[in-house]
């Protein structure tokens, strides 16, 4: 399982795409929805998850790609 995809705010502007324990982003765009979109991408190369941040660095949602012995109930996806 790879690393978790985070979506975050960029400290210079826009949204970043951040791989867990990363240093750098792994991708900087102009809107969330842009962000989410690659982070989605990557997570399901890695069987990983995506965390999406709201402009507060707060979770506000997460999507699992991976192998999750536990799945939820998510009927939004």
């Amino acid at each position: 399982m790879g690393k978790n995809q985070h979506v975050t705010k960029h400290p210079g502007g826009g949204w970043q795409v951040k791989g867990a324990g990363n240093e750098k982003a792994t991708k900087v765009t102009s809107t969330q929805k842009q962000a989410i979109d690659v982070a989605k991408g990557i997570a399901k190369n890695q069987q990983a998850e995506v965390v999406i941040h709201g402009q507060n660095g707060r979770i506000r949602d997460k999507d699992s790609y991976g192998n999750d012995p536990n799945p939820p109930k998510d009927t939004k996806n």
